[in-house]
């Protein structure tokens, strides 16, 4: 390991983590994976993923305590579940890495939590205030003044114009469009395609063109 490549620990082991794992080979010997961790399937610890391998489960974060400087990205696109590991690899004395894709396009005056993940093509433009464990999908565009609460997920290709607030734990789907000055309530899902024209309230579900509210949304069912 080179003397300033900071050990890295990666929470997934699927398509996210993988996209996760080239930002962070890009990062001009940053960090140094030193593995994943999979909570779900125990028949894939021990063998190999990508250059690396998947080291186990959740007994990982006391076997690694040994590390200094150690760094954990949660890789794992369900909202909730991003914001409950974070809160455990910090008790475990890790610190969340934030990772920006060279390939992004960040305005210089940009606020970013940390564990936040920016991919590949995405645009964040001036006064935009990114919160913790935020993922800003491939080609997604944040327009200036906008606010993006802890935990959201913006997918690939999402446009959101100036002055929108997005609420803790939103999922705002593939290729969506929000329109200057609409908030959206917490835990609410943008359905895939939708237009969003007025503001949203906490935890429902809405899709369409324009969008409109569907449903409640389950707390038992967010991603």
């Amino acid at each position: 390991m080179l003397t300033d490549e900071k050990p890295i620990m990666i929470w997934g082991a699927s398509g996210h983590a993988a996209v996760v794992a080239d930002i962070i080979r890009l990062q001009q010997n940053q960090y140094k994976i030193i593995g994943f961790i999979d909570n779900i399937n125990s028949e894939r610890h021990k063998t190999r993923f990508l250059d690396s391998s998947i080291l186990g489960g959740e007994e990982q974060l006391e076997q690694l305590q040994y590390l200094r400087d150690k760094f954990a990205v949660i890789a794992i696109g369900n909202c909730k579940v991003r914001l409950q590991l974070s809160t455990l690899v910090l008790k475990h004395n890790f610190e969340l890495a934030t990772l920006v894709h060279p390939k992004a396009t960040v305005a210089t005056d940009v606020s970013i939590g940390s564990g936040t993940v920016v991919c590949a093509g995405a645009v964040i433009n001036p006064r935009v205030t990114i919160g913790r464990n935020v993922i800003i999908n491939t080609g997604a565009i944040i327009e200036h003044d906008s606010i993006i609460d802890d935990g959201v997920h913006i997918c690939p290709g999402v446009r959101l114009a100036g002055n929108v607030h997005i609420s803790r734990g939103c999922w705002v789907g593939v290729g969506s469009v929000v329109i200057e000055r609409v908030s959206i309530g917490e835990w609410s899902l943008i359905g895939a395609g939708s237009l969003v024209l007025h503001d949203i309230s906490d935890r429902v579900v809405v899709y369409g063109h324009p969008a409109k509210e569907i449903r409640c949304r389950n707390i038992s069912d967010m991603c």
